[in-house]
């Protein structure tokens, strides 16, 4: 029978084996209040950027819990990196939503998109960030996809060589998204528009930029819901 995974955390601090680590105010209160951690048990914690160590409670204290590092690895990145651009939604709830769910699913990154028909949204970075961090964890893994300030599509760059793909509602030929076969290594990027969709122009300046139409279906999906299927076909795709 195997053992129970060890409880992970988030720490921005980075220590060698045989360093100590002080846990953050947050931490220290879920392990000592909530999990009533003891001195000599074990958790595991991640930077968000691949590091994983094993380390034990050497301090339990509601505010400033201390551990000792005692393993320390690097966990793999996988090659192909998806890129989601998406608009974000006037209900910020529903932005959040596929925030979490595009995080435990692994995409690379997240590009919010300023597009003509984007509704007003206050960009709230720390708490977006807040809420990927513990889906990141709560879905144990270790590296937190990039949250990019919004842009603009005049202002949207891609890397060179990268495979690119936007999905919209308007005429025209379009792929099947599920059909398309993928680069096994280097970034793919998804481009998913605002309620009411790209405009004309929009969709025309993305594929001026080399991305190739794609449908994602037969029925017309929300913003967030197309967001999902995306990152879940490209993250999952051979």
């Amino acid at each position: 029978m195997n053992a129970a995974p060890l409880p992970l955390f988030f720490t921005e601090n980075i220590a060698t084996v045989g360093q100590e680590i002080v846990l953050s105010e947050e931490t220290s209160r879920h392990l000592s209040q909530v999990l009533r951690m003891q001195t000599g048990e074990q958790i595991e914690l991640t930077n968000g950027q691949g590091v994983s160590m094993l380390a034990e409670l050497t301090v339990s204290h509601k505010r400033s819990s201390v551990v000792k590092v005692f393993q320390s690895k690097i966990a793999e990145h996988p090659e192909r990196k998806i890129i989601v651009g998406i608009s974000p939604l006037k209900n910020t709830g529903r932005f959040e939503w596929f925030l979490e769910k595009a995080t435990e699913l692994g995409i690379f990154a997240i590009q919010p998109l300023i597009c003509k028909r984007t509704e007003k949204l206050h960009f709230r970075a720390d708490r977006f960030r807040n809420i990927m961090l513990s889906a990141m964890l709560q879905s144990r893994q270790y590296f937190l996809p990039h949250l990019y300030e919004p842009l603009k599509p005049d202002q949207f760059k891609t890397e060179s060589g990268s495979y690119c793909l936007i999905a919209h509602c308007g005429e025209g030929e379009k792929r099947i998204i599920s059909e398309i076969t993928l680069p096994k290594t280097g970034v793919v990027y998804m481009l998913i528009g605002p309620e009411g969709d790209f405009t004309e122009e929009e969709t025309l300046l993305f594929i001026e930029k080399g991305f190739q139409p794609v449908s994602l279906g037969n029925t017309r999906l929300r913003t967030e819901t197309a967001g999902v299927v995306s990152a879940a076909l490209l993250t999952h795709s051979h």
